[in-house]
């Protein structure tokens, strides 16, 4: 007796992003769903596709289809904004500069602290809406605006509520060791203590942490005290990565590889000889084109090394307050290949099965293959390319998310 599938989705064309140097292109596809999984994916002229049975199917009117996109660096819930810091660098304050004068993640960390729950929420829930609206199923939040306990856990909360309360998966970040907070500014070893000692230990107990995340930079923290952080996660049994050689090459990348972290993100400062090593750890870079481009920097990471040493390039958003207030992933996929030069492919896989592999989800979900997760994009386009190509169009048309149609604009 024949299967009988919960979804047939037929007249499509897939990019399956399932090979090493192109898309992954199925024309005149159908896709078979089954308690939320690709069960079989076949051409409609295959002998077989006529005795299929179905509950109920899709015509995807020729369109094009990816997997569901994935921002696996967003920083989406935070109080306030910095609307003045902005300013304040177009009149010729560097990053740094604004970071010491009581700016920067500090503004935002007050900012957090004062605002409640709720309206967190509120603020969080309209950006991840802009993203979903683009074809985004799975997004990572970072804490860090908080840098205490009772505000750390709030976001924390609030990026499970958003998981509860929307049709997208949320992977939960602990980014205590964001910055030092004004009560430990003279004292950044003690806050790491806090962190340590308090803090990380009680929200793991709540469930609230998938990954321990630190910043590794001059204006953040040392290379000892990041260490001092992963060896807590290492005891508490969680993984790391890290924002590593943004601002300067601190040898974050090299320490975050001893712990095989998941990721290591920003990069622009990474020295070409250090990229082996994320290959031996399994490491993904993942590059964030948007803070490159708010803070006018000019320091590319070194995409022909990562490159030439087979490293898996993931691309986000980074979202956050001050160095990237951007809701729009498909701006990211145009900036990665105008700023950093990554091909149309290498940006579209940075998006979906090498941000999968920032996460460690990829096993489920960021490519199209029978055994995986069904979230499906639909796209009004003429090829893959045209999603990297096109500035604040967005062709979206509708998204399968686990196998259920959650957004369909071809009703509207």
């Amino acid at each position: 007796m024949p299967e009988i599938y919960d979804l047939i989705i037929h007249n499509i064309t897939l990019a399956t992003m399932t090979d090493d140097d192109d898309y992954g292109v199925v024309e005149n596809a159908v896709v078979c769903i089954k308690d939320g999984l690709i069960r079989a994916v076949l051409q409609s002229n295959d002998s077989s596709v006529k005795q299929l049975e179905t509950e109920e199917s899709i015509d995807g009117l020729g369109y094009w289809v990816t997997p569901g996109l994935i921002d696996c660096h967003t920083h989406l819930v935070y109080g306030g904004d910095r609307a003045n810091e902005f300013e304040m660098r177009l009149n010729g304050a560097s990053y740094e500069q604004i970071a010491q004068a009581g700016g920067g993640i500090v503004s935002t960390v007050k900012a957090t602290r004062e605002t409640s729950k709720d309206e967190l929420f509120k603020s969080a829930a309209k950006r991840l809406s802009y993203l979903a609206n683009e074809g985004v199923t799975t997004v990572e939040i970072k804490s860090g605006y908080g840098l205490d306990l009772a505000t750390e856990q709030k976001m924390l909360e609030v990026a499970a509520e958003l998981h509860k309360f929307s049709n997208i998966e949320i992977s939960k970040t602990f980014l205590g060791a964001h910055a030092v907070p004004p009560e430990y500014k003279h004292n950044a070893d003690d806050y790491i203590d806090l962190v340590c000692q308090q803090i990380m230990p009680k929200l793991n107990a709540l469930d609230l942490i998938d990954c321990v995340d630190a910043f590794c930079e001059g204006i953040g923290f040392t290379l000892s005290q990041t260490r001092r952080v992963f060896e807590k996660a290492k005891q508490l049994g969680l993984p790391v990565k890290l924002h590593a050689e943004q601002l300067s090459d601190l040898g974050g990348s090299k320490l975050a590889t001893e712990y095989q972290a998941w990721s290591v993100d920003h990069l622009e400062y990474l020295s070409p000889n250090d990229t082996p090593k994320l290959k031996l750890s399994e490491t993904v870079a993942t590059l964030l084109p948007v803070a490159f481009y708010y803070l006018s920097e000019t320091k590319l990471p070194p995409i022909k090394a990562l490159r030439e040493n087979q490293i898996p390039i993931a691309i986000a958003s980074d979202s956050n307050p001050g160095s990237s207030p951007c809701v729009s992933l498909l701006l990211v996929l145009n900036m990665a290949c105008t700023l950093f030069k990554l091909t149309p492919y290498e940006a579209l896989k940075g998006v979906t099965l090498n941000a999968a592999k920032a996460l460690r989800i990829d096993n489920k979900v960021g490519s199209i293959e029978v055994g995986k997760q069904a979230d499906l994009v639909f796209w009004n386009i003429n090829c893959p390319a045209e999603l990297s190509y096109q500035i604040g169009a967005n062709p979206c048309r509708k998204i399968v998310k686990k196998g259920k149609l959650i957004v369909n604009k071809d009703d509207k």
